[in-house]
């Protein structure tokens, strides 16, 4: 379950620090590094987000909340 919640935190915590992204360069087909970064994210967060989910389902049925 610890597992789950840093695959949530990472997101988090890449999209909450600022200055690792508020920049334009590199641009990438013509649209400055600010604007595909957070494009990227929205992919990066599902996939993060539907495999949290996985883990927690396979630890509850394991009995992991117990």
């Amino acid at each position: 379950m610890a597992a789950a919640g840093v695959l949530l935190l990472i997101p988090i915590v890449a999209l909450v620090w600022v200055p690792s992204y508020a920049r334009t360069e590199p641009e990438l087909l013509g649209f400055p590094f600010f604007f595909w970064y957070q494009f990227v994210w929205v992919f990066v967060c599902s996939a993060l987000t539907w495999t949290a989910y996985k883990l927690t389902l396979s630890a509850r049925r394991r009995g992991g909340d117990r």
